[in-house]
């Protein structure tokens, strides 16, 4: 007799990285129907009342309710997985409650280890676990945290693939219209570039201060990459390590560089 298929609903307000996460499930959980993709807490939660998954893989951070709210929105009525950038809070919390997590990008030998839990519940009937506790305590350190966990990832579209880009090996990031342009080094050291969605204000709040700073109000610059800056009356410019690409330096972001 075959087993019933299994019911997951994705929420996450980065397309590239719902793709990503179904495509993985494909390989490491072949029976596993996503019949829901939400792109924030609002949708998460009216797709579930609609179709009722028996799993559900939320970013813990997206616009509207975040995923915490969602999970409490659910209750017991679904086994949870959150789905977070930042892992420096993640295992205690997870470990407060029985609660799987992925840290993002997601790793397939980390998927197939959640999946194969999941599938165990759900095949024992086991009833999701009471997670408010939990919950409660995780949404107090984000509350007292903020993002200050710096971005460790960009997931950019290159061609057909999805490239998971370090952040450590980005050399600076440009406003392009509705999109922000990444320019980075790839595992040689070969200067490379690709759009992302994100806009890059939005980039900036995430990424560390004391690494990144905003030199334009288009052009944010890795400083470990600026190898040196030519000043001018009224602006300037940022030559790069190893790269032909000249960067504009508004005068009222100057002062960032007075001791270089």
């Amino acid at each position: 007799m075959t087993a019933p298929r299994a019911t997951a609903l994705i929420a996450d307000d980065e397309p590239l990285l719902r793709d990503a996460l179904i495509g993985v499930l494909a390989i490491v959980w072949p029976q596993l129907d996503i019949v829901a993709s939400a792109r924030n807490g609002r949708e998460a939660i009216r797709l579930f009342e609609e179709r009722r998954p028996q799993v559900c893989f939320l970013d813990v951070r997206m616009p509207g309710p975040s995923g915490i709210d969602v999970a409490r929105h659910i209750g017991g009525r679904s086994q949870i997985v959150f789905v977070t950038a930042y892992d420096d809070y993640a295992v205690e919390a997870f470990a407060r409650g029985a609660l799987d997590y992925l840290v993002k990008p997601v790793e397939a030998s980390r998927v197939a280890e959640t999946a194969a839990r999941l599938q165990e519940r759900l095949r024992s009937a086991e009833a999701a676990p009471d997670i408010r506790a939990t919950l409660q305590w995780l949404a107090s350190e984000l509350n007292k945290k903020g993002q200050s966990s710096p971005l460790r990832w960009i997931q950019a579209q290159v061609g057909a693939n999805v490239q998971i880009i370090a952040v450590d090996a980005v050399d600076f990031l440009r406003s392009d219209t509705k999109y922000t342009l990444v320019a980075w080094r790839d595992d040689v050291g070969v200067p490379r570039e690709a759009l992302v969605r994100t806009p890059l204000k939005e980039l900036v709040r995430q990424l560390d201060p004391a690494q990144f700073v905003q030199v334009h109000r288009a052009v944010v610059v890795n400083l470990r990459s600026v190898h040196h800056v030519v000043r001018g009356e009224d602006a300037g410019q940022i030559v790069l390590k190893g790269r032909k690409d000249v960067l504009p330096v508004s005068r009222s972001f100057l002062h960032a560089f007075r001791r270089m």
